[in-house]
């Protein structure tokens, strides 16, 4: 007879397996289309198949995975153009990290964000799209420290899920792979290093207008690249 969890460690364990999830798909461990079983996702957790409905229910209401009828839940496909709306709303809510309710970083902070930036020099010298996507979520975690708006943070975290399989996807499409990942890698270290100033200057409201630049930056060269690659298909029809 399994042994009933007490509602706070029911509820680690579902954000445990929502988490855990989220970032397969988000790292593309899961590819699009692939196909999620309850019972084999139940039997990896150890878990009954409610826990493990619950979490795709939200996964789906996030736009990670869809429910198919006579299928079951399978893991969406999604593009720059379907997602641009959503970047674009990402790119005006940066700005209100600093605005709303913001939290002074403390010392643990700024360690990690120098160890962040660290990692990210390694990346140069050896690019890996997987380790940089890893890399770049724990950044956006990082930042949503800086402001203690509950609804702010539950939004954006949201819209980063939605969009931050699309690095992943373009790079797999590009011919000059790792010369591209230096470049937003190079970008990358860049922005940290601006977050970082502006936070040893106690400046919160440079941090959102930076994060606000560079997401605007990487939209737009993320839509080119994307662009670029789609065009010898479409001039090969």
């Amino acid at each position: 007879m399994t042994q009933e969890l007490a509602p706070s460690e029911a509820r680690a364990r579902y954000d445990r397996i929502y988490t855990t999830l989220r970032k397969r798909i988000c790292l593309l461990d899961y590819q699009p289309g692939r196909r999620l079983r309850e019972e084999d996702l139940a039997e990896e957790f150890h878990v009954s198949r409610t826990p493990i409905r619950r979490v795709l229910a939200r996964l789906e209401d996030e736009g990670l995975v869809q429910s198919v009828h006579g299928v079951g839940t399978i893991v969406t496909d999604f593009d720059i153009e379907s997602l641009s709306e959503v970047y674009r709303l990402r790119i005006e809510l940066a700005e209100l990290t600093g605005k709303l309710s913001p939290v002074a970083p403390d010392a643990a902070l700024m360690r990690e964000l120098a160890e962040l930036e660290a990692r990210a020099q390694e990346l140069l010298r050896l690019p890996d799209a997987r380790d940089f996507a890893r890399l770049n979520m724990e950044f956006f975690h990082l930042l949503q420290a800086l402001t203690a708006n509950e609804p702010l943070r539950e939004v954006s975290e949201r819209l980063y899920f939605q969009t931050t399989r699309i690095w992943l996807k373009t790079a797999s499409r590009l011919g000059q792979y790792r010369n591209v990942l230096r470049e937003e890698v190079d970008a990358f270290i860049r922005e940290m290093r601006d977050v970082s100033l502006a936070l040893e200057s106690r400046d919160l409201a440079a941090v959102g207008h930076i994060r606000r630049a560079h997401i605007s930056m990487s939209f737009s060269r993320l839509l080119s690249k994307a662009q670029a690659t789609d065009a010898p298909a479409a001039n090969s029809n």
